[in-house]
Formats: structure tokens, sequence, C-alpha cells
């Protein structure tokens, strides 16, 4: 069993991002990714989406394109349903990795960039202290150096 905190540091290595910031949010179903300029175009005849995400307030926005897994109705934090497009990537907590789907949302105003739900979770014998953060790695800025 892996007990994590209510906000852990995580990466999307098949995105070319590490390190982010995230909550565990068991009160949400579905993964969300920040993205923005969010545009769907077809790749040898499959849907593909390229997005902007940027996790960091002083960090350059990234530049990710990758395929369109589903789209789907997801409730937004007022509980208005929206669609959205749903990517599958690797998802690595600790030295974990498996395979989850994210619903790429704009999440500019919120604090947390990337919201881990319950269904990512599921199935990996993975226990959430909500009193506690940063338990499976410590944040860049109390790293220590050796």
């Amino acid at each position: 069993m892996l007990i994590v905190g209510w906000q852990e540091r995580v990466d999307l290595p098949l995105l070319g991002l590490s390190n982010l910031k995230a909550k565990i949010d068991t009160g949400a179903r579905t993964s969300a990714l920040h993205a923005t300029d969010i545009a769907t175009f077809d790749r040898d005849g499959l849907p593909w989406v390229r997005f902007h995400t940027r996790f960091d307030d002083d960090a350059h926005d990234t530049d990710v394109e990758c395929p369109v897994h589903d789209r789907r109705d997801v409730k937004n934090t007022s509980g208005i349903p929206e669609t959205r497009i749903i990517i599958q990537t690797k998802f690595r907590i600790a030295t974990r990795l498996w395979k989850i789907d994210l619903s790429l949302t704009e999440r500019t105003e919120m604090k947390f960039r990337m919201i881990v739900g319950r269904t990512a979770l599921r199935g990996h014998s993975i226990l959430v202290n909500p009193g506690k953060r940063n338990l499976t790695t410590m944040p860049p800025a109390k790293r220590r150096k050796h």
C-alpha cells in the first residue's frame, strides 16, 4: 500500500511533464490537466489534440500533442457538465507508473493545475492521508543537495 498526501508531485512522462504539483482529489471522479489553446486535428486519419499547459506562474507554456482517447461529459468544479477531450497517458507517483485518463480543461484560476481523481487511483493500492502532503517526494524548495 502506497500512502500519499492530498498534494503530491507527479510526472506525466509521455507528455514530457515532470514534478507537477497535483491535488489528489478523491471527490473528483475524473483527473484533469490544465490546458489552453486546445485544438483538435487529424494525423494519419486519427483524431489528435494540441494544447498548451503551464504549471508554474513563472514558467513558459509547454506545447503538447497526443491522440484523443475520448470525449466525455465531466462536471466542472461548479457541478455543471461540460464536454471535454480525454487523453490517455502514463502517470507516475513515487516509483509507480501506470496509464490514466486525463480531461483537458482551463484551470488558470485554480490553485492546482492538475487534479488526480479517484478513477486514476482505483486498483493501484493507494491510500490518501488527507492531513498530509508531499509524502512521496519533498517539494523542490525543500530538497537537500548531497
